[in-house]
């Protein structure tokens, strides 16, 4: 009790069991959801057990079929202060997931811009533009930096590190450091000789 009035103070702890209480009647398998939290499409998010969360973090699923779970959260997913989740199709967060504040994953865009024949008019107002999707996978063990933006389609493999203010816009191997914008491999742990080695 000690250690927590020294790290919190004793107003913070009060205002921390109070966060606590209201956690566990409103998100009952949560371990702590810090408010203001804005959750839209609740009955399409599935989260496992000990998720916390920061303060004002926005998580929103609006299936495109209107009655699919669109996001999918693992067991003792940690995601800090303002974080913004949008799933239309699916993001799939694995078990055991650290994601600091300010990232953004979507699994969705207004229009289309991949240089196919179905790309959006530049023309049309982007809020009438067809919403265009691919499935976002966060494997497990995932460690996401700050700042991070992580784009429809892509997979981020178990065990990896995307660095502060990446743009992931393509696939990310499995036991990788990846930085930049776009990101790109750094590092891959070497499991022979129990060290990260530079590529």
């Amino acid at each position: 009790m000690k250690n927590m009035i020294k790290r919190y103070g004793c107003f913070g702890l009060l205002k921390l069991s109070i966060t606590l209480i209201r956690s566990k009647l409103l998100y009952p398998k949560a371990r702590l959801i810090r408010f203001p939290i804005d959750i839209r499409g609740r009955k399409y998010i599935n989260y496992g057990k000990g998720f916390t969360t920061g303060r004002g973090c926005r998580i929103e699923a609006y299936p495109i079929d209107g009655k699919s779970t669109t996001i999918i959260i693992g067991n003792n997913v940690q995601i800090n202060d303002y974080v913004h989740i949008t799933g239309v199709k699916k993001v799939l967060i694995g078990n055991n997931v650290l994601i600091a504040g300010k990232v953004y994953i979507s699994d969705s865009n207004h229009g289309n811009y991949s240089g196919s024949k179905e790309d959006s008019n530049p023309l049309v107002v982007p809020t009438d533009r067809p919403l265009f999707s691919k499935e976002v996978i966060i494997e497990d063990c995932v460690w996401i930096g700050e700042a991070v933006s992580i784009l429809p389609g892509v997979t981020v493999g178990k065990g990896s590190v995307i660095g502060a203010n990446s743009v992931v816009t393509k696939n990310i191997p499995e036991n990788v450091i990846a930085v930049g914008s776009p990101a790109r491999v750094i590092k891959k742990f070497n499991f022979v000789i129990n060290k990260w080695e530079r590529l």
